[in-house]
């Protein structure tokens, strides 16, 4: 709204930002011309107090320029700029997913210990041995001499690859 009142100095400096740069359009080429060669260089003007009185402008023609030549290339910024954001999110949902992994895992290893502490108390109040041995059957036997239960080369083939002698 143009008539409210500006009262607070944050939304001056909002209006006085430093622009870099802009377009201006026109539909005759001529009237184009002849505003960029009388304003180039000219003081911006406006009231003294103003942050851009003593700024010039600094206008160009651009001949052959077209709108989409503007367009795609503030497309593709714009496509970089998203697509950045997007490996910096994916990146933090990794490291979340990873830091929120940690913790499930450290939760249930000191559940683990406070059942093997509670477990251990019982066993030390009722008198019983907290110490279990388990004997486990051995399904097959374990030669001892291991010569017998490598394959060996036999002699034919050694005497082929090194030269009987």
């Amino acid at each position: 709204d143009s008539s409210a009142p500006v009262s607070t100095k944050r939304s001056r400096s909002a209006r006085d930002q430093a622009y870099s740069e802009g377009w201006v359009e026109f539909k005759n080429k001529s009237i184009a011309k002849r505003v960029a060669n009388m304003l180039n260089g000219e003081q911006i003007g406006g009231r003294k107090r103003s942050s851009f009185y003593d700024d010039l402008w600094n206008i160009k023609y651009l001949s052959k320029f077209k709108w989409d030549d503007l367009t795609e290339e503030l497309a593709l910024k714009k496509a970089i700029r998203e697509q950045k954001i997007a490996l910096e999110l994916s990146a933090a949902k990794r490291e979340r997913d990873s830091y929120l992994s940690k913790v499930d895992k450290s939760r249930a290893l000191n559940a683990i210990e406070e059942r093997l502490k509670k477990k251990q108390k019982i066993q030390q109040d009722s008198g019983q041995v907290a110490k279990v041995i388990r004997h486990f059957r051995q399904t097959k036997s374990i030669t001892v001499n291991t010569k017998e239960s490598k394959p060996g080369l036999s002699d034919d083939i050694l005497d082929a690859v090194f030269g009987g002698s």
